[in-house]
């Protein structure tokens, strides 16, 4: 995830007399105006699109089942319907989270030469606040919530799948580390030098699942985390160095479909991209060669896609909502989950609740789960109006003491840790 961010929409007034959808385009075409004629549209519009199929893939593919207690446990509509696996192929955009993150981060680590201290670690300020601002309010909620009567299944569901989506933010802050390296690797070697990393993990890969795999170690499948997501990150940063042009994107789309449907049908790879409740195998965690193959056939499309994106994103109507998007980036990705816990945590209250709190089994509640969808957005929405502020660096105003915002960090990260600690032991 890029860390440079979008133009700010400052605060609008309109004349009274506007109807509603005025307001919106008035809005929207301050905003396009405002917005700087070097922005990259197609990069922040595909940011927004990777980042939007987070919230969309765990509303849809993440369902509850209700204990005799009225404790809540996690379940998956995949565990029933595996005819599903091809909507995760759609869902799963971690591999194009990483390819714009890279290409961004290229541009970015080029205007900041000989500093790479300072411009790292602005980029892991921006992206600890939100982390530690969902895993600190979360550690003061949750003892009130067990106070209040909320089940410990309930709780221990909760704590689970919020720190869940955190893990994507540790191993970006990681290949970001790694970009001076990516840099001259992609000077060197063009696009060619995301290949040894494919090359790791499909050696990995045939260790853990080959003739040999009884005699491996269970740990073997950890070596696959860095070079796994750092694969998208280099393509993205070589992309960034103008070292992929289009016959290299159209050999990365060709060759990561051909590399995904062989994986499939000849090597049996699980279909599904996420993680399925009871599979012996997955691909996600950590990332298999399958995601691998999936994310070279998405970034040589987004490659050779890009220019088109573009050009739609000069309409201000369409570029508004990215740069919403953009700036929410962070609070909707620590945040989306907890919004699905709030509808579902009172509802647990209520008894079986169609599409919320029944077993995700039946074609009825791929039904409800819809209709549930756009709950679970407006909840965000309005955590989001009080959340956001974790994004936002912090404002010293004249009265405030020095040392303050120090303390409240120091609190928020003892806050943070506890509950991190308390939410892994669950694993």
């Amino acid at each position: 995830m890029n860390t440079t961010r979008p133009t700010h929409p400052t605060r609008l007034t309109h004349p009274t007399h506007l109807s509603t959808p005025d307001r919106l385009r008035a809005t929207a075409a301050r905003i396009d105006r405002r917005t700087p004629a070097h922005r990259d549209r197609a990069v922040d519009g595909l940011r927004a699109l990777a980042l939007l199929a987070v919230p969309t893939g765990h509303w849809l593919l993440g369902g509850f089942t209700l204990d005799p207690d009225g404790g809540l446990h996690n379940a998956s509509p995949l565990s029933a319907f595996g005819a599903l696996a091809p909507a995760s192929w759609v869902l799963q955009m971690l591999g194009i989270f990483f390819l714009v993150g890279g290409y961004a981060s290229a541009l970015s680590y080029r205007r900041r030469p000989g500093s790479s201290r300072s411009w790292l670690k602005g980029r892991i300020v921006r992206l600890g606040r939100p982390v530690l601002g969902v895993t600190a309010v979360w550690a003061v909620t949750a003892p009130l919530l067990y106070a209040a009567g909320v089940p410990e299944a309930t709780l221990r569901t909760g704590a689970t799948l919020v720190i869940q989506p955190l893990w994507f933010v540790g191993v970006y802050v990681v290949v970001t580390a790694l970009t001076p390296y990516c840099v001259r690797a992609a000077q060197r070697l063009g696009g060619w030098a995301a290949a040894p990393l494919l090359a790791s993990v499909a050696v990995v890969d045939l260790l853990r699942y080959g003739p040999l795999a009884a005699s491996m170690p269970s740990w073997l499948a950890v070596l696959n985390i860095l070079p796994g997501w750092l694969f998208a990150y280099q393509l993205g940063v070589s992309w960034g160095e103008g070292r992929i042009a289009r016959r290299g994107a159209w050999l990365l789309a060709a060759g990561g479909a051909l590399l995904f449907a062989v994986l499939l049908a000849v090597f049996h790879y699980p279909a599904s991209m996420v993680g399925v409740p009871g599979a012996e195998r997955t691909n996600s965690h950590p990332p298999s060669l399958l995601v691998l193959a999936l994310a070279a056939a998405q970034s040589g499309a987004t490659i050779l896609l890009r220019d088109r994106l573009a050009r739609l994103l000069a309409r201000p109507a369409l570029w508004a909502p990215v740069v919403v998007v953009n700036l929410s980036a962070m609070t909707i990705l620590c945040w989306h989950q907890t919004a699905m816990l709030a509808a579902a945590v009172p509802g647990s209250f209520a008894g079986a609740l169609a599409g919320l709190t029944t077993p995700p089994e039946t074609v009825g509640w791929l039904v409800a789960r819809a209709a549930w969808m756009p709950v679970f957005a407006l909840l965000l929405v309005v955590i989001a109006r009080y959340t956001r502020r974790f994004e936002a660096p912090p404002i010293r105003g004249r009265g405030s003491r020095r040392g303050s915002p120090v303390v409240r960090r120091a609190v928020a990260g003892v806050l943070a840790a506890g509950f991190a600690v308390f939410a892994l032991g669950l694993a």
